[in-house]
Parts: structure tokens; C-alpha cells; sequence
């Protein structure tokens, strides 16, 4: 409203005013029918494609096993524990099991112990055995803790020797036909994943770090280190899970390499069978826990690639996927 004085006569004039909504609440314009076309509607389309597999994994158990670049790699860490928290309040039950290869090494070069290999394996003296521990339960495990538990008091940290999780014998490796000691190096023998269920049942994320408990005559108060691929394999089979996922540094199992850089984006479990003594060293242990998980109740096993950040969310929550998946053989087949 505006006021005049013109000599002894006051004048009031209304102005009107014309609302104009905010320009950060209108996305896009107007089409031709008025409906206005909104810049966020790809977010809405994404939720939508990612219904369905929503409501095939909700309440499921999904063992994650984290590894390769994404652990040396402050993005994609932090990138992997948003992955976890968001399978949690999906309505996924998720478990990571982690090893710790990069950081071991690291350890055991500032401490002066050699670092030695045999047939893919870490030779693991009673004193690097020690260093491996430290470095999985006090290190790499309490930084994971710590980065899902950003997001909310969800994580909870443990190691193979709690409750009895994971118990392992000593494995010997065999090369050119002969058996060699590799030290402190187990093979796991049982899960009992009563812990680790009693961790979900209460909506919590158990982060557990490949360290096993002896069952060998003799070897009191004993622990072994473990493959996580192995041991997140058999923790998958022992809670009866969904899936099974291997983060690890390439695309996925590919069809020809080195003459090809094709994916196999699916393959059964006889077919991985057939393939397995022509894979390189490194890619054995995880495609032989794919294998051993799908024979052995777990719906589908993946090896992905963990250098793409949200890798886990792209292969579960959408219709491409990415990386390799292992399905059981069709029934009657084997």
C-alpha cells in the first residue's frame, strides 16, 4: 500500500502484488500441457529400476568381501562404507569380511620382516603371524568400524578367534608336487556364525577380519592367518546368505584374457568349474569361493570391481550390473 499527500487531500492507492515462487524450488519448465518437466525425475526413475530388486533382497544376508584398490583408496573406501549403509537401511542384513595384504606388507617393512610368497600365499612366521593381527583387528578393521559408523552406530568389529567364528587348521601348500610349510597359515575347518547373527538380528554391521582360531592338537591359544575370499565364502554358506560379493581390482572374470577385455557377466557353476585351471594365480581364490558358496546354498556369488566407486550399489540395485556373477547349475545339472 502507497500513501500521497497532494495539499489537504491524502490519496491511498493498493498496489498489488504478484507472488513469483522461488527460482531454486522450479525445476525445469513448463511443456506444453503445463506440466512442468522436472530436472530431478531421472532420481525418481533411478528409485523406480531399483524397486524390484529392492523387494528381492530386502531382509536378505548379503557377505561382502572387501579387498583390492578400494582399501588403499580414501575415496572408494568412503564410498564402500556409504555402499554398506545403504544395503543397511534398505533393508539388507550386509557383513563385510576384510583382509589386509597392502597394509601387512607395509608393517612388515617398517618392522624389517621380510615379506615372502608361496604358490599366491604369505608365508606367516609366529612373528609376522603377530604383525598380521595388530594390522587386521587394530588397524584395517577399526578404520572400516569407524567409516560405516560415520553414518550411525551400526558397525561392530570382530575377528575370526570371537566365539568361536572361525576355526582353521594348518594348510600346506603343494608346489611341484611337493607339500611346503607355509607357517601360521590355516585352512578353515568350521563357522560357527552364531555371533555374527545375533550381530544382525540386533541391525547391527558385523565387520569381521580373516584371523582364525587352531583346532590342532597341541596348538593351545593357536590362531591362523586366513584367505579372506575363503573365509568370507564359508561365513556366506554358514548364514545362509543371499549373495556373496568380491570386491576386487579388475572388471570381473574375463573371457579371454590377455587376447580380450570381454566379461563374463554370468556364468553357472560348472562352467566356472571348467575355467578355473586356466585363471591367473590371483583371481583362483575368489572364483573357488564363488563356486564353493553357490554349491553350497548361496543364490549368487559376484566378483566385481571395487576401483568403481558404488560398485556394490550398481551391481545389486540395477539392471546392468557390473562384474561377474555365479549362479548355481539349473537343477538336474552339474
Amino acid at each position: 500500500m502507497t500513501t500521497t499527500d497532494s495539499g489537504d487531500t491524502t490519496a491511498t492507492t493498493t498496489t498489488a502484488t504478484t507472488a513469483t515462487a522461488p527460482t531454486d524450488r522450479i525445476a525445469g519448465t513448463a511443456g506444453a500441457g503445463g506440466t512442468r518437466r522436472h530436472t530431478a525425475l531421472p532420481k525418481a526413475r533411478t528409485l523406480v529400476e531399483a524397486l524390484p530388486w529392492l523387494t528381492r533382497h530386502h531382509g536378505k544376508t548379503v557377505v561382502v568381501k572387501f579387498g583390492g584398490n578400494a582399501m588403499v583408496d580414501e575415496e572408494l573406501k568412503a564410498a564402500f562404507a556409504q555402499d554398506v549403509v545403504f544395503l543397511r537401511h534398505a533393508g539388507l542384513k550386509p557383513v563385510v569380511v576384510h583382509g589386509g595384504g597392502p597394509q601387512i606388507s607395509a608393517q612388515l617393512d617398517r618392522m624389517g620382516i621380510a615379506s615372502e610368497f608361496k604358490a599366491g600365499l604369505r608365508v606367516t612366521t609366529p612373528e609376522a603371524m603377530d604383525v598380521v593381527r595388530m594390522v587386521l583387528a587394530g588397524q584395517v578393521q577399526r578404520e572400516l568400524v569407524g567409516l560405516l559408523n560415520q553414518h550411525g552406530p551400526l558397525a561392530v568389529g570382530l575377528t575370526g578367534e570371537d566365539a568361536h567364528l572361525m576355526t582353521a587348521t594348518k594348510h600346506y601348500a603343494e608346489i611341484d608336487g611337493e607339500r611346503v610349510d607355509l607357517g601360521r597359515v590355516g585352512e578353515i575347518t568350521a563357522i560357527d556364525p552364531g555371533a555374527v547373527q545375533a550381530l544382525l538380528d540386533d541391525g547391527r554391521v558385523p565387520v569381521v577380519s580373516s584371523i582364525a582360531r587352531s583346532a590342532d592338537d597341541g596348538d593351545v591359544n593357536g590362531i591362523y592367518n586366513v584367505n579372506a575370499d575363503t573365509a568370507a565364502a564359508a561365513l556366506a554358506v554358514a548364514l545362509g546368505a543371499e549373495t556373496l560379493m568380491v570386491l576386487t581390482d579388475v572388471e570381473g572374470l574375463y573371457e579371454d584374457w590377455p587376447h580380450s577385455d570381454e566379461v563374463i557377466s554370468r556364468l553357472t557353476a560348472s562352467e566356472l568349474e571348467r575355467l578355473l585351471p586356466e585363471l591367473a594365480s590371483g583371481m583362483v581364490p575368489k572364483m573357488e569361493g564363488c563356486l564353493y558358496a553357490v554349491r553350497n546354498g548361496v543364490t549368487t556369488a559376484r566378483v566385481i570391481d571395487g576401483r568403481v566407486q558404488h560398485s556394490i550399489l550398481l551391481e545389486i540395485f540395477t539392471d546392468e550390473g557390473i562384474g561377474t556373477m555365479v549362479v548355481p547349475d539349473p537343477e538336474g545339472q552339474s
